[in-house]
């Protein structure tokens, strides 16, 4: 399976139709559909259920999808960094992370390292940690920032200089908006809005500190990115267990935050694969960061 021919598959799954994705790929419709029937042919199933209008995605398709985009990324990346300059340090430097503040000690780095080589690009990638582990252990990505607890064991790291708190998204105009601090008690009965990766994979964090376990509370829904999560807050649908930070709080806006009470703080930790061979510009990045954390963690 050569990886031209991936690329003429993602696009008619963008396209939803073989003349779109031929004009795009600049061929004719023959020769793109001869290449799609011969991957269904090589692979001994069927990619496409052809349709008058469009065309959408079998299962296998939607499977092949996913790990083509894999793929395709893998190669377009490995080709940028064997063909960057010698003399002048560019390319590309690729972070997965979840929601935090403490992106901010990242964003420094990469804010000063860019100042020195200004033709590094960088892309960042947002999701929970098993998102960003998966794209780790494929070669998707260079490094991550997880938020603790998370399994690093496989992993090389740097512990970053600051923690994040958690506490409750709520409207401004809720009771609870009077406190200052929320206990566990006052969430007990109330609608939560909780993190589905904290619920799943480490149970035992919240659920120690609300004194109950996530079948005996009112969870109405289950979130991985907090800002969606803050607009059904917004609409009074529930009080969201988040982190602090994430979602700006103003005076002029609905929603606050307020800290739980004993407070609950989480630390956080850059990672990168262990005998990781890096690109010139993910490795001036890894010393970058070991200058700026090593000595005052």
């Amino acid at each position: 399976m050569e990886i031209r021919v991936l690329k003429y598959f993602l696009a008619v799954a963008r396209e939803q139709s073989i003349s779109g994705a031929a004009e795009v790929l600049h061929l004719s419709q023959p020769t793109l559909s001869r290449q799609l029937m011969d991957m269904e042919n090589e692979l001994g199933k069927q990619l496409f259920i052809r349709g008058n209008r469009r065309i959408s995605l079998t299962e296998e398709g939607l499977f092949l999808r996913k790990r083509a985009e894999e793929i395709v990324d893998l190669v377009e990346k490995t080709e940028a960094e064997i063909t960057s300059s010698e003399e002048i340090i560019s390319g590309d430097i690729y972070i997965g992370a979840g929601e935090t503040d403490v992106m901010r000690l990242i964003a420094r780095v990469a804010k000063k390292l860019q100042e020195d080589y200004p033709d590094i690009r960088y892309h960042i990638f947002s999701g929970n940690a098993e998102d960003v582990t998966e794209k780790l252990d494929k070669g998707l990505l260079d490094f991550g920032l997880l938020i603790e607890p998370t399994d690093t064991t496989k992993y090389e790291s740097i512990k970053l200089p600051a923690t994040d708190t958690w506490g409750v998204l709520m409207r401004k105009d809720s009771p609870l908006a009077k406190k200052d601090m929320i206990t566990a008690k006052d969430l007990w009965e109330l609608p939560l809005l909780c993190s589905k990766q904290i619920f799943e994979n480490y149970p035992n964090i919240l659920s120690k500190w609300l004194k109950k376990g996530a079948d005996d509370l009112h969870i109405v829904a289950t979130y991985n990115l907090l800002y969606n999560a803050s607009v059904m807050v917004e609409e009074g649908f529930g009080y969201a267990l988040c982190l602090d930070k994430i979602v700006k709080t103003f005076d002029n806006d609905p929603l606050c935050f307020r800290p739980l009470h004993p407070i609950l703080e989480v630390n956080l930790d850059i990672v990168w694969k262990k005998y990781q061979i890096f690109s010139k510009a993910a490795g001036l990045f890894l010393k970058r960061l070991h200058e700026a954390f090593d000595e005052i963690v």
